[in-house]
């Protein structure tokens, strides 16, 4: 048995005339089999060219037709164009085609537009089924391990939408990465199409729709001074932000995440990658949030989970401030009840106000210690808390803090990632700039922007000093 295969160009008319013979003797003769390839007028020559060098055919010609066994495979016996096939079927079968020219021309003018059409269903059905690319940087950390299972559980994306996971991190731990990836795989996730380990940087973020920037320093400023860790991490910056310019999808969404520099991280990345879209690259404050929220749910003496709107300004690792003067209770245990919704204003609830000044505003260092300790759950749950926020939108009303590129919003100054209240809605953000700051938390606000520029600063002049003509 034999199968006639016919690929020529969508809009080519005598493809169309050739096709229409061959759909004919298909019909009318009980072995002649047809199987027919359009190609797009762009691709076409590439095709031709690659099916000729294959199989060692000379033909140049549109179309091109050959017969292939179909219990033997190897290669096809070469038809050739269309006069080879009129010539074919007039001396095997006694039967012409009598198209028309103008037949011929409408043929492949209806053959173009049906192959657009089924391309475009085509490229949307793979849109469907293609994996989300997600990219993790510094993956050997303990925050990439407790991670993986909240992205791949599908609770984040939708369970409709398939990941693949990408760890990269250095050749020193490549055996760590590659423990995470068959402990991964032995798990079976539906939703996990594949995960991989990498460890050459220049194939870093290909195709990337996420990076999640885990890369910390290990501060200790007896050894190094603060300049120092800077510099460090903005080299690393400059290092990633052109390679994720260059591999990853337009779109892409850099999150920055980790114990040290989380806002400088983001800063410099949109420094060093200025086509990367300023709205896609966030730094994730929510671990404060809720160590936060935790430490006044121990004094009141509640469930966690009902703490609400407490508020991360400034610079997440480092000098930030706590606000909770829009902070509120739900579900507190109280003499005044109402409905599940019914919330107080948390200042109000708390009575011992020495308390919040005297300990919990001076509980920055606490807090810090809180969160550097963590085993890796809190920043992990933290990642994909706000992923899912990005992708499926906020609680309404609800008010999360980021750190987003400012654009002067509460009188922060421009070009810095600063930690600010947010809500997420529609794949966006918006920053809740209807929210009333007062005096004392805007001098707060100030002191916080100036030491973030000073940063930035500093990082730009480290990079200026040692590499002066790429700066230039």
């Amino acid at each position: 048995a034999a199968v006639a295969m016919f690929t020529g160009k969508a809009n080519c008319p005598y493809y169309a005339k050739a096709e229409l013979l061959a759909d004919y003797l298909q019909t009318n003769l009980p072995n002649f089999r047809v199987h027919k390839i359009t190609q797009h007028p762009e691709k076409w020559e590439q095709w031709l060219h690659d099916i000729c060098e294959t199989n060692g055919w000379e033909h140049r010609q549109c179309p091109i037709i050959w017969r292939e066994l179909l219990d033997r495979g190897g290669k096809g016996q070469l038809l050739g164009g269309l006069n080879d096939f009129l010539e074919y079927a007039q001396q095997y079968y006694g039967i012409t085609s009598m198209m028309l020219n103008e037949e011929m021309l409408d043929i492949a003018e209806e053959n173009l537009k049906a192959h657009l059409e089924i391309v475009k269903e085509d490229e949307e059905i793979r849109s469907l089924i293609k994996p989300m690319q997600i990219w993790i940087t510094s993956a050997s950390v303990p925050i990439c391990y407790h991670l993986i299972p909240l992205l791949a559980n599908g609770e984040v994306f939708g369970m409709t939408t398939e990941i693949s996971i990408h760890l990269l991190d250095t050749d020193q731990f490549k055996e760590i990465l590659r423990s995470i990836v068959m402990e991964a795989e032995d798990m079976a996730f539906p939703l996990l199409r594949s995960i991989s380990e990498h460890t050459k940087i220049d194939q870093a973020f290909i195709d990337a729709d996420i990076i999640i920037v885990l890369d910390d320093v290990l501060l200790n400023l007896e050894v190094q001074s603060l300049e120092d860790y800077i510099r460090e991490v903005s080299e690393m910056c400059q290092v990633y932000a052109p390679l994720i310019e260059r591999n990853a999808k337009s779109d892409v969404k850099v999150i920055s995440s980790g114990k040290t520099f989380a806002n400088l991280k983001a800063t410099m990345l949109r420094t060093y990658g200025p086509s990367i879209r300023p709205e896609n690259i966030i730094a994730i404050a929510t671990s404060w949030e809720s160590a936060a929220k935790a430490m006044l749910a121990r004094k009141l003496k509640m469930n966690t989970a009902g703490v609400k709107d407490v508020i991360v300004w400034g610079n997440i690792t480092g000098s930030n401030y706590i606000d909770l003067s829009h902070a509120k209770l739900y579900g507190y245990d109280c003499a005044i009840r109402g409905p599940p919704n019914f919330q107080r204003p948390l200042l109000n609830m708390i009575y011992d106000s020495e308390w919040i000044h005297s300990e919990f505003l001076s509980a920055q260092s606490t807090l810090s210690s809180q969160v550097s300790r963590c085993t890796g759950m809190l920043p992990a749950h933290a990642i994909a808390t706000v992923m899912r926020y990005w992708y499926h939108g906020s609680p309404s009303e609800e008010i999360i803090s980021v750190g987003i590129l400012s654009e002067g919003q509460f009188c922060i100054p421009e070009g810095i990632i600063f930690s600010m209240p947010v809500r997420f809605q529609n794949g966006n953000w918006e920053v809740m700039t209807e929210l009333e700051i007062n005096e004392t938390t805007q001098k707060v606000l100030e002191r916080l922007s100036h030491e973030l520029v000073q940063e930035k600063l500093v990082a730009l002049k480290e990079i200026n000093e040692m590499h002066p003509y790429e700066a230039e």
